[in-house]
């Protein structure tokens, strides 16, 4: 089940919190809890995903995109992510995590995010947001949305880590596990 509990816990707690720029970093503070495990005692893989949402829409509220979002009937939506995981996080762990904007292109603001226990990273998540239209109008450019909320500012050059990541995923195949082409069977060679 989503934590609800934990998202409206983090809302209340940051809502005095200022207001963030692009660029800015959001700070926030967990536990790993019995119900966030997998079977080897430490934070699922998938929970661990989840609980990224406990710092990353928090952050966006802080931008001001949540406001700018409802007036305009935007929605946000994750369009991609990457993630690694180096260290456990184990039950009852407390952790910190970090969110900040890396920077945006004309169809998304890319979003990096890191669990960190002590000075060392768990998992670091790159995670790309699109902002939808209105009744399915369609993605709307970050820096449209970004100006509603009174963010003019251009975007920072995203770093080569991720310009390389948006390259890979321009060459995935879409859809996946699409049916390889059928060979056609070679006409036998007379002698």
């Amino acid at each position: 089940m989503y934590p609800f509990a934990r998202m409206l816990k983090e809302m209340v707690m940051h809502r005095r919190a200022g207001p963030l720029v692009p660029g800015a970093e959001h700070v926030s503070h967990h536990r790993c809890w019995p119900w966030d495990i997998d079977p080897w005692l430490e934070l699922n893989n998938g929970r661990t995903l989840t609980l990224y949402d406990l710092g990353r829409i928090p952050f966006v509220w802080r931008l001001g995109l949540v406001g700018a979002m409802r007036a305009h009937g935007w929605g946000m939506t994750v369009a991609g992510s990457s993630v690694r995981y180096r260290r456990r996080v184990r039950t009852f762990d407390r952790f910190t995590m970090r969110t900040r904007a890396l920077g945006w292109d004309a169809r998304f603001i890319y979003i990096e995010q890191g669990i960190f226990r002590g000075g060392d990273c768990a998992s670091h998540l790159l995670v790309r947001m699109a902002f939808t239209g209105r009744g399915g109008g369609g993605i709307v450019p970050p820096a449209e949305v970004l100006a509603a909320a009174g963010h003019e500012a251009a975007s920072p050059d995203l770093p080569g880590w991720v310009r390389a990541w948006i390259e890979a995923e321009a060459t995935r195949p879409w859809p996946p596990f699409a049916p390889a082409p059928t060979p056609r069977p070679e006409a036998p060679v007379s002698p």
